[in-house]
């Protein structure tokens, strides 16, 4: 079966910026999405549509087409009970997730005080040209629940009621 929309795709994935590694799935739990609901990049979702599962590729994508360009002084104050992440104590250089009116976000941590951190809004990833090597591990039609609920369920279900 090809990826198309309502397709339910599992992925590996390695990110690179000019061969250096950056990030990667292989080893651990692989990534799952719903093609054409926009839960991914654009320009990768455009690659990796008419794909099937054993199918292995890599993407080059411009800052324009990933994550943005950086912006220069682009640093807010947020309060420590807002930053979202694995650790009770911040530093900085971590990334950290905050919730906004626009959705959910990564910061990187730039200085912590004793009730807020100021942190770069850019994502980390803003301003790097980004290879991704993407092995398509399965893909099937997702079911009519998924689709409304916008993302893969597990076999246990969603863990959430809608």
């Amino acid at each position: 079966m090809q990826i198309s929309k309502n397709s339910a795709v599992e992925f590996h994935y390695t990110l690179s910026e000019a061969g250096e590694q950056l990030e990667t799935s292989t080893g651990s739990e692989p990534l799952t999405y719903i093609h054409g609901l926009e839960g991914m990049l654009p320009c990768l979702e455009t690659a990796i549509e008419g794909k099937a599962a054993g199918d292995s590729f890599s993407v080059t994508l411009t800052p324009s087409e990933s994550y943005g360009e950086r912006v220069d002084d682009l640093i807010q104050r947020i309060p420590l009970k807002h930053l979202q992440g694995d650790t009770k104590v911040w530093k900085p250089g971590m990334t950290a997730m905050v919730n906004s009116n626009q959705g959910r976000h990564q910061v990187t941590i730039v200085k912590v005080g004793r009730f807020n951190a100021d942190c770069d809004l850019n994502h980390p990833f803003a301003g790097k040209t980004l290879t991704f090597d993407v092995q398509v591990l399965s893909v099937r039609e997702a079911t009519s629940e998924e689709v409304s609920h916008g993302h893969v369920h597990s076999e246990g279900g969603c863990g959430h009621n809608h």
